[in-house]
């Protein structure tokens, strides 16, 4: 029994099944995540949207349901930023994700209303 406990550490540590991220983090590292390879998705709704986004950004309402309608459109191999005008819809999109297999998920901390403040550019 002492050995299997002494050998748990090490087994756990080996599993093969991804472990989701599942965060949140400042503007300038939501910044740094962005490149080729990331989805950006913007959770607000489209009159929130129209009102300024992010360059690139994909609208998909999370309130109206379209995220969720449209979550098999998005790649669960590529990392999926997220974000809202405060945080609060983007977490609650991060979890449905998660939930749904993706493993690299990270939500804007503050939503659109801290990026702005930090100073990073808004597309009209």
């Amino acid at each position: 029994m002492r050995n299997l406990l002494l050998a748990l550490p090490f087994l756990l540590s080996n599993c093969s099944v991804p472990i989701a991220v599942d965060t949140t983090v400042p503007a300038h590292a939501f910044s740094d995540r962005i490149n080729a390879s990331a989805q950006l998705v913007d959770v607000r709704t489209a009159a929130e949207f129209k009102g300024g986004h992010l360059l690139n950004a994909v609208n998909l309402d999370w309130t109206g349901g379209q995220l969720e309608a449209m979550s098999s459109t998005l790649d669960k191999t590529r990392p999926v930023l997220l974000y809202c005008a405060s945080g609060r819809r983007s977490a609650d999109a991060r979890g449905y994700l998660v939930d749904q297999g993706f493993t690299d998920v990270v939500g804007l901390e503050g939503g659109i209303t801290s990026w702005r403040s930090s100073g990073m550019p808004v597309e009209p």
